[in-house]
């Protein structure tokens, strides 16, 4: 009798845990993902940017009735832009959230490590903006399989620094400086220079600093006395603001450029006019996707014009639900197939992917000038 009792128990709780798992607020009728960014530290607007891009997305898909007739529920985590608080994070929204699709992380050194975690645990993330070759590839230069990316990459990025300085300031010097432990900052830095060398230019100056450095006068005066024709700074904006500010002082005239890391509302204008950097899509773009996204995002934040960091978490979120779409499955391996056959119409451009899941599509160049930052050029693969 008392058998018959504890299995009649276990049949009781098993059915009621069913129910529960059926109408409570979580797994069986939402699709859950992770927006890691770095939400404080350094470069904390770059995370900013980020949740709401992919925010907006996310909101747009609930309106409209979710994906696969289920609302998409979000958790944010903070990733710093630093490899082991990212790796935390990544583990963190696998294991206690319970997420199977990730959307960051920013910085390629947090990206990287969250890639290891990703593929270890066979979740789906999609970077929007880490540049780095490494974070879809492995050591042997095979192809991570669950993970992706909605920018384009960092030998394009140097390349078309490169041939813009070559071929529209009639660079024939350049000095280069560079933060040799950020996987984004040194990549860039190489990637320039093998393409600015292998185009007839000479890179005279290239010094090193680290992320804590605060004082650049030693390597500044390197470049003075060189004077180059181009200043290359690939870091993000809080450092190129401190480099630029202290090159001024020096009297270093040259015009200076960077990529995709110089582009937030807190770049010093000032201390970097004269400049170029590499990005990803501009506000100017007459395109219809790119005006209406412009007002959709203005609409949302008070008035805001979306920055690249926005503009590529709005992209990667779309591109990931699409995919979820198209899979007809939360599946993370089965959208990872799906997010291999896309061809997405995004606001940064037309976006497929290669076989290393890194996305073709085209560069523009943009100029800061007298307070402001204007479209210079857009540069094909």
């Amino acid at each position: 009798m008392k058998t018959a009792k504890y299995v009649g128990l276990i049949v009781l709780v098993a059915m009621l845990a069913s129910l529960f798992a059926g109408c409570g607020g979580g797994g069986a009728k939402t699709i859950k993902i992770a927006i890691i960014a770095p939400m404080t530290g350094d470069v904390g607007t770059f995370g900013a940017s980020t949740r709401d891009g992919a925010v907006l997305a996310f909101e747009e898909w609930n309106a409209k009735g979710g994906v696969l007739g289920k609302k998409i529920e979000w958790v944010v985590a903070d990733g710093r832009c630093d490899p082991q608080e990212a790796r935390n994070a990544a583990n963190k929204v696998i294991d206690q959230d319970k997420v199977k699709f990730i959307v960051g992380e920013v910085c390629s050194s947090a990206s990287i490590p969250v890639s290891e975690v990703a593929n270890e645990k066979k979740v789906l993330q999609i970077s929007p903006t880490s540049t780095n070759p490494k974070v879809t590839t492995f050591a042997d230069g095979s192809t991570k399989p669950f993970t992706f990316r909605a920018c384009f990459i960092d030998p394009f990025q140097g390349t078309v620094m490169a041939k813009f300085a070559l071929e529209n300031l009639k660079a024939k010097t350049a000095a280069v400086l560079l933060d040799q432990g950020n996987d984004y900052v040194r990549g860039l830095a190489e990637y320039f220079r093998d393409a600015f060398e292998k185009g007839g230019g000479k890179v005279l100056v290239w010094e090193t600093y680290t992320k804590d450095d605060t004082d650049f006068s030693a390597i500044l005066a390197k470049v003075a006395d060189a004077k180059p024709d181009f200043l290359f700074l690939p870091d993000y904006y809080n450092k190129v603001n401190l480099i630029a500010k202290q090159a001024k002082e020096k009297g270093i005239t040259c015009p200076m450029g960077g990529g995709d890391g110089w582009d937030s509302e807190e770049l010093d204008v000032a201390a970097v006019d004269g400049g170029f950097f590499s990005n990803h899509y501009d506000a100017a773009d007459p395109r219809p996707v790119v005006q209406s996204w412009l007002k959709t995002y203005g609409a949302r934040y008070g008035g805001k014009v979306p920055d690249a960091l926005a503009t590529l978490a709005y992209d990667a979120a779309n591109l990931l639900v699409t995919a979820i779409q198209q899979a007809g499955s939360d599946d993370p391996d089965k959208v990872r197939v799906a997010m291999e056959k896309l061809s997405f119409d995004g606001v940064s451009g037309k976006i497929t992917f290669d076989a290393q899941h890194n996305p073709i599509k085209s560069a523009v160049v943009i100029s800061v000038k007298d307070g402001k930052k204007s479209y210079m050029a857009t540069v094909n693969p």
